[in-house]
């Protein structure tokens, strides 16, 4: 689906001031709050949208690179792309002071766990791990008919030693003298006034005196993990498989992240897709096309399959197989196979050859000024 325009999706000029933007985008994100709409995953993807134009309109850097080059100049800037919203929401009470708590917490579950960021969002010390990205190739025929593999990867466990704790055996927790407690630190910056995670005690509120050696105080530890992976039939290239709880570990008895798979199906060497159903194109020679024929080709699944060319066949007609595409669901059926016939002229013919298409030609008389035809028609 094509992007909307950021000012459109704010409903703002674009010549609107920092507060306009700033005002029209907090109407939207009251209306579209995930909160106010529990299990709306429209309102929740208008809320994204929302929040990925503000980020973008509300940066000086950003946006004039956005007005004069569009979506392909935000490329690499952690904008405009994706959940990486990395200025305007270090303190999101800034902009919905005095709604209650649930803006910061809505927030970070939605924009704080994606791909390697973990949330920050405190609950009584405990915070979620981090959802991690793993990119898996498929070749072509694997992600039309399914397959099993096993994937490797790394994620952060609750540490062996002292389970989750971060502490070594007899430590104690006393108050971080950084935040005194509070879990995060305030930093005055131009616009906003910036909160911080606290960078001593993580925004935990506390610090260890005998932090675990294991873990080095962290109650988590990288550990390598394999496990078997199902991939169902006719998953097509982008395809996100996600495994709950596969992520790094929760701090603090936090709940897990998840293991977000992402397929790349890799092109075949003939055939093409377009939802469920397959292309190919197959040459056949002029004699053929124009007297009509039977020929073989093997299908995707490497069965042979019998094909009538019909007498007087066109260059680029296209020829329907049913039931011999992309497996839809789990229904049984699958889509059809589509072969496009080309016809091939020959580059050298032998003199018997050219005798008879002589011959042939004397027949046919075709006429020495023939009617031009328009493209269009062509295409049609």
């Amino acid at each position: 689906m094509a992007k909307r325009d950021y000012y459109e999706v704010l409903g703002v000029e674009k010549n609107a001031d920092q507060d306009t933007i700033k005002k029209a985008y907090r109407k939207l994100a009251v209306k579209y709050h995930p909160d106010r709409n529990p299990g709306d995953k429209e309102a929740e993807e208008k809320f994204k949208e929302a929040t990925e134009a503000y980020e973008v309109l509300s940066d000086d850097k950003k946006r004039p690179i956005y007005d004069q080059y569009g979506f392909a100049g935000l490329d690499g800037m952690g904008g405009g792309g994706g959940a990486q919203y990395s200025h305007a929401f270090h303190d999101f009470s800034d902009l919905f002071g005095g709604m209650g708590g649930g803006f910061n917490d809505i927030f970070d579950s939605i924009f704080g766990g994606g791909f390697g960021g973990g949330s920050s969002r405190r609950n009584g010390g405990a915070s979620t791990g981090a959802s991690l990205r793993y990119d898996l190739h498929l070749n072509f025929k694997d992600a039309v008919y399914g397959t099993s593999t096993e994937i490797h990867f790394k994620h952060n466990e609750t540490c062996d030693v002292c389970h989750g704790s971060g502490g070594a055996p007899g430590s104690n927790k006393k108050t971080c003298p950084t935040c005194n407690g509070m879990g995060q630190i305030r930093q005055g910056n131009g616009f906003f006034s910036i909160q911080q995670t606290c960078p001593n005690c993580r925004g935990k509120g506390t610090v260890i005196d005998k932090p675990c050696t294991n873990c080095r105080g962290t109650g988590i530890q990288e550990k390598s993990k394999a496990m078997s992976l199902k991939i169902p039939a006719g998953v097509d290239n982008g395809k996100r498989i996600v495994i709950r709880g596969q992520g790094d570990a929760g701090e603090n008895g936090g709940p897990s992240g998840d293991l977000v798979v992402v397929l790349h199906v890799e092109n075949h060497p003939f055939f093409e897709r377009s939802g469920s159903d397959l292309y190919c194109a197959v040459p056949v020679t002029m004699a053929q096309a124009a007297l009509g024929c039977e020929i073989t080709i093997s299908s995707l699944d490497d069965k042979k399959v019998t094909i009538k060319i019909p007498e007087g066949t066109a260059n680029g007609k296209l020829l329907r197989i049913k039931n011999e595409g992309v497996p839809i669901s789990s229904s049984g059926r699958k889509g059809d196979l589509y072969v496009k016939v080309m016809v091939q002229v020959p580059n050298h013919l032998s003199s018997k050859q050219k005798d008879l298409l002589k011959q042939y030609l004397e027949l046919e008389n075709p006429p020495k000024e023939p009617a031009l035809i328009r493209l269009s028609e062509l295409e049609n």
